[in-house]
């Protein structure tokens, strides 16, 4: 199968190129359904290498693909391989798997859509670099993919750009991650000084042997490349583009918000996992960063009424356990995560999107009430994912998160604190995405009472203004009080029926009952220097399991007694400065603004680059010029003057000696 990894890129990138040649000839929905198989082909490839895999002992599970030297320069050259082991190999099942879904769901839900066919243009383009990504077997090619699904989310984000928010939000995504990119770039160039080469084969060779990069080196690489995740996968303080990112159409939020581009980071941080093995006060970075990233997303989650900002919010929070467990050592956990939340967020983002297109593309849940009996799959397929990601036994997300969290509590000492902390953004999950169920599913229609007045001061007061660009670009808002709702057709629901099937099983890859059913730890055990993470036994383990339990129960009920009972007033939860992100973005905003301090700073800056550190460059220049002119004068040409110089200097030296040593 190693001559056959270059498939699995080259399907989404046939798929771009019919696009760019004949997609707008295509047309609805041909362009859409070649897409979509270019990515299935991908996914099936992809099934072929994991079954090959499966089927070799743990030390030959490594394929390695040369396709050509990339970057020839001296000592230094990168070549362009693929390198499928375990690890890589799990990120394609979900990414072209998940992939496939989502490109399926969109043939429905962008109907009509004039740009039809350059959408499925940019999602080829976009699995294309996630595949580039997973696959790179060095660090040079996983940052091609890594920038190409940057520019891609620039592409996609923006996708109805008429609208100026949507612009603005397209550039806030593209322009945060160059902050993060500087770290991966500068980790990069250290990586290389270290090792002496970008390849994952040889960090693994370098860190098993006896001179492996450890102590403040260790530590700095992996700070970096911490930077760079914190970009990509919208960790704190660089989470900010993330929310804003709902400005794309809904299949694009499922496609970055749940199987690609926001899990790269910790896809990154547990293919480093050699070097994070060296580092020591490093990973506590990662692991605090995670859990106070988790809680404070979780809590801005609780006050947010657009459907899709809820679930944005959340995939921050759920990102956040992702960083926890590799901060603490407990990989096979995140890796655990990455999937299942793969399975239920895409699931929630697009029984969201579903809902919007029949809600006349109103995403205010202020709006909503008792969609289940209009759309009976739609909600039912949702319920399985809040069940899942509220940590609910049986469903997928109860068994990943419960590992992050008994992995956390394992570590012991500061890692109590983060464990806590863990349970509390449990607790908050639980309860903000039960209150999105019940204003959704349940209680009164509330469209169906909407004034023409009450509508539009609904409007102004939304905590998202990204609405407004989903009516201008496919019809207005519509909801008067005759207006009923309808199921979607089977394009978009039968994605939501797959994905709600994997969300509800999905935990069987990783069982914490005995080692045989733990498939996923054994499966990535080769790639993996750490070895098995042990989590508690006995019955530590299980009153761990029981407290998980008990805390999204708590969450659950706390949420039907608010929305549902109006036991309590909403708005003793939803806090102003929930429902204003903490004031951090506004914050950025206002630093960065014409007249604020950081602006300010930056010219400050500007200015001294320009008058101190440009004029002593140029000082220093004249002073060169000037002293080479004076003792250019002294090349007279006439060897009796040298001779005359030598003599000189040479009775200096002399009576120099003879003074200062007694002669």
């Amino acid at each position: 199968m190693s001559s056959l990894l270059w498939l699995i890129p080259a399907l989404p990138l046939a798929g771009f190129l019919i696009q760019v040649v004949a997609g707008r000839r295509l047309g609805d929905p041909k362009a859409g359904w070649v897409a979509t198989a270019m990515v299935g082909g991908s996914f099936l490839v992809s099934v072929a290498v994991f079954f090959d895999l499966l089927s070799r002992s743990h030390e030959e599970r490594r394929l390695v693909q040369h396709l050509f030297t990339w970057v020839p320069a001296g000592n230094f050259k990168v070549d362009m391989g693929f390198l499928a082991d375990p690890l890589s190999v799990t990120m394609l099942l979900f990414v072209t798997g998940v992939g496939a879904l989502i490109h399926l769901y969109s043939i429905g839900y962008m109907k009509g859509d004039e740009n039809f066919s350059k959408f499925f243009l940019y999602l080829n383009l976009f699995i294309l670099s996630m595949v580039v990504l997973v696959l790179g077997d060095n660090v040079l090619v996983t940052f091609l993919g890594w920038e190409g699904v940057g520019v891609c989310s620039y592409f996609l984000i923006p996708f109805w750009h008429t609208d100026p928010a949507n612009a603005t939000a397209g550039k806030k995504a593209f322009i945060t991650n160059r902050i993060g990119d500087w770290g991966y770039l500068v980790a990069t160039f250290l990586l290389w000084t270290a090792l002496g080469s970008l390849n994952y084969v040889d960090l693994i060779a370098k860190q098993a042997g006896p001179n492996p990069i450890v102590g403040i080196t260790a530590n700095m690489l992996v700070l970096l490349y911490l930077c760079a995740a914190t970009g990509k996968s919208a960790q704190i303080p660089l989470f900010v583009w993330l929310p804003d990112a709902m400005a794309g159409p809904t299949p694009v939020s499922a496609l970055i918000h749940a199987a690609t581009m926001v899990t790269s980071g910790v896809y990154l941080l547990v293919r480093l996992n050699p070097l994070l093995e060296q580092a020591t006060w490093a990973n506590d970075v990662i692991a605090w960063v995670g859990g106070i990233t988790a809680l404070v997303a979780a809590s801005i989650a609780i006050s947010q009424n657009d459907i899709k900002k809820v679930l944005a919010y959340s995939t921050v929070s759920q990102l956040g356990y992702l960083f926890l467990a590799v901060g603490t050592g407990n990989y096979v956990a995140a890796i655990f995560h990455m999937v299942t939340h793969a399975f239920f967020k895409a699931l929630l983002f697009l029984g969201s999107g579903s809902v919007i297109v029949n809600m006349a593309h109103d995403q205010d849940m202020r709006h909503y009430g008792n969609l289940r009996k209009y759309m009976p799959i739609t909600a039912g397929t949702f319920i399985i994912g809040w069940l899942a990601i509220a940590g609910v036994p049986p469903f997928s997300g109860f068994w990943s998160k419960d590992e992050i969290l008994s992995g956390a509590f394992a570590r012991g000492g500061a890692f109590y604190v983060l464990w806590v902390i863990g349970l509390l953004a449990a607790l908050m999950t639980a309860f903000y995405m039960t209150r999105q169920v019940v204003m959704t599913f349940f209680g009164p229609e509330k469209w169906r009472t909407l004034g023409a007045e009450d509508a539009s001061a609904d409007e102004a007061d939304s905590a998202d203004d990204h609405a407004a660009a989903h009516a201008d670009d496919h019809g207005h808002h519509g909801l008067t009080p005759d207006f009923t709702p309808t199921e979607s057709g089977w394009l978009m629901t039968l994605p939501l029926v797959a994905l709600a099937g994997l969300a509800l099983i999905g935990g069987v890859i990783q069982l914490p009952f005995t080692a045989k059913t733990k498939f996923l730890e054994r499966w990535l055990e080769p790639v993996l220097v750490g070895g098995e993470f042990h989590l508690p036994h006995g019955v530590t383990l299980w009153s761990l399991v029981v407290i998980a339990v008990v805390v999204a129960i708590v969450g659950i009920l706390a949420g039907i007694g608010v929305y549902a009972q109006r036991r309590i007033d909403p708005a003793v939860v939803e806090k102003d400065a929930f429902a204003h992100a903490w004031y951090i973005d506004e914050t950025y905003a206002a630093v960065a603004a014409p007249d604020g301090v950081g602006r300010k700073a930056f010219d400050g800056l500007a200015w001294f680059d320009r008058n101190v550190i440009d004029r002593a460059v140029m000082g220093a220049g004249w002073l060169s010029a000037r002293t080479g002119d004076s003792i250019r004068r002294l090349q007279t040409g006439q060897v009796r003057g040298y001779a005359l110089g030598f003599a000189v200097g040479a009775a200096l030296v002399l009576g120099y000696f003879v003074t200062r040593m007694g002669f």
